[in-house]
This record gives structure tokens, sequence and C-alpha cells, in this order.
């Protein structure tokens, strides 16, 4: 991730100091979802930099109804922010109440929070649209003292959403998923490295591709990492990439065409 700039830091880190009282405070006397929408409009601006007159708005129509919260830059809609009541646990129909939002605008990012909960999903545009929880945060067992907290919060800040911060992550956070790693173990590559191995271990011994392919599959792997719709989606992106992959590799190898034969040049 991209170094948090100073000027950033230090408001994230006052920010942490500030608002974990008031949240606390919130909660212990219940406030309602007007309330903590108030709240939350003034940490987004004090702890995530985003201009609370300008830059976010409220009244952001979607098929007859209101989202909670909006943010814009330099006038183009970033994202949706659904605001539930502080003392209110947040369920899986609050996020598909969100999604739905989203879908209709073409936002792929929605931020679900009550204040002390902060959860970031990215919305994939496929049929059916699903979401993706990235990003997780309890805002009062945040440590201002703590890079990686920082770091969390840095990437919903305005600053970091400029450099593409979160995409990063996300991109990131797929890479290492149990999903893709998964279908990675089960790519011709890796399972030619691992019988590769095994004949090093164990040079008398003939073992192909498919056997150890089948013992991954079968002992190995957790059967939830290779099957359901985000398993799918793993092994087509790493069949993709290993397409990708040889077609350049193939182009790289094509000999250049020959230059003409002194006859074919009409000189004798």
């Amino acid at each position: 991730m991209a170094a948090i700039p100073k000027k950033v830091s230090e408001r994230l880190i006052n920010g942490i100091k500030k608002y974990q009282p008031i949240l606390a405070a919130a909660k212990s006397r219940d406030v309602g979802e007007a309330d903590t929408v108030t709240i939350i409009k003034d940490m987004l601006q004090d702890i995530f930099g985003y201009d609370k007159y300008s830059e976010l708005t409220s009244e952001y129509a979607i098929r007859g109804t209101y989202c909670d919260l909006a943010t814009k830059i330099n006038g183009v809609l970033q994202t949706l922010i659904e605001v539930k009541a502080i003392g209110l646990d947040l369920k899986d129909q609050h996020v598909k109440q969100a999604v739905d939002y989203a879908a209709n605008q073409g936002v792929d990012w929605v931020l679900l929070t009550n204040g002390i909960c902060w959860r970031v999903y990215h919305l994939t545009f496929a049929k059916p649209i699903s979401s993706e929880l990235i990003v997780d945060i309890d805002f009062t067992t945040l440590n201002s003292r703590s890079l990686h907290d920082l770091e969390l919060l840095y990437l919903w800040c305005k600053e970091g959403w400029q450099r593409s911060v979160l995409g990063e992550y996300h991109t990131q956070q797929q890479a290492l998923s149990k999903f893709f790693i998964g279908a990675m173990l089960q790519t011709d590559t890796v399972l030619e490295v691992v019988r590769r191995e095994l004949r090093r271990v164990s040079p008398d011994v003939k073992i192909d591709i498919e056997q150890i392919k089948a013992v991954l599959v079968n002992d190995v792997i957790k059967r939830d990492v290779i099957e359901g719709e985000k398993a799918e989606e793993a092994r087509n992106k790493v069949s993709k990439s290993a397409s990708k992959s040889l077609r350049s590799i193939a182009t790289k190898k094509r000999p250049h065409e020959s230059a003409p034969s002194v006859q074919q040049s009409g000189v004798v």
C-alpha cells in the first residue's frame, strides 16, 4: 500500500482519539439513525477528508427513495453510504438494500456503517449482481499507534481514493483469496513443480500430475475452496491469465519474416 501522507496520518490519529469516546457515548444513549447520520457526516469530514458541504450529499434519489449519504469527488458519484442507528447490529439485508441502491446507479463501491462498524463492499456487475466484503472495521477497537489500523482507515480516505489505494487493496485481496490460490494449485504449471519435487524425494516412484491433482482436490484442499461461484470465477481468471501468458510466449518465439533472397529482390 502507498505510504500515508503525514498530514493525513495526523488527521487519522486525531480522529481516532476524538471519535472513539463520542461513539461510546452515542451508543450508551442509544441514539437513533438521524443522529447517527450526523456523527457519520462529521467523521467523513474530520477523519476521512471529505468536505461535508460539497462532497457529501443526503439527497441522492434512487427509484423514488433515498440512500442516506453519497460521496462525490469533482462532481462524480463515487460511493453510496447506508447508515443504520448506532445500536443496531448490521445485518445481511442492510447490505442488500445498499447494494440495490448502488446497482441502480452503476456504482461499484458501497459503505455500510452504524458509526462503530464500517464495512466496505465491492460490487461485481454480473448476473446476478454480487457484493464482496473488502474492509470490515470496528472503529472502537482501533489503535491510533497502529500503522495497520491507520492503513485500513486510509483506504476510505478521500486522498486514498484519489490514489486508487482501495482498488489496489481489493486486487491484492483477490490474489490472496483462498479461491484464487486453490485454483492456482490445480494448474499444470504448479502440479508439474510438485511432481518434480516428489520425484526428487522418491526417484523410483512414477507419479503423474493427474494423480497429484486428485490428491489435492480430494484430500488436501477444502471442499468450499474448489466448489461454488467464487471458486469457478477464480479458475476462470487463472485460466485466462495462463492463456494470455502462453500467447505472449508464442508471439515472442515466432520467427521474424526472413529477408528476401537475392533472387527474390531482383538482384543477380
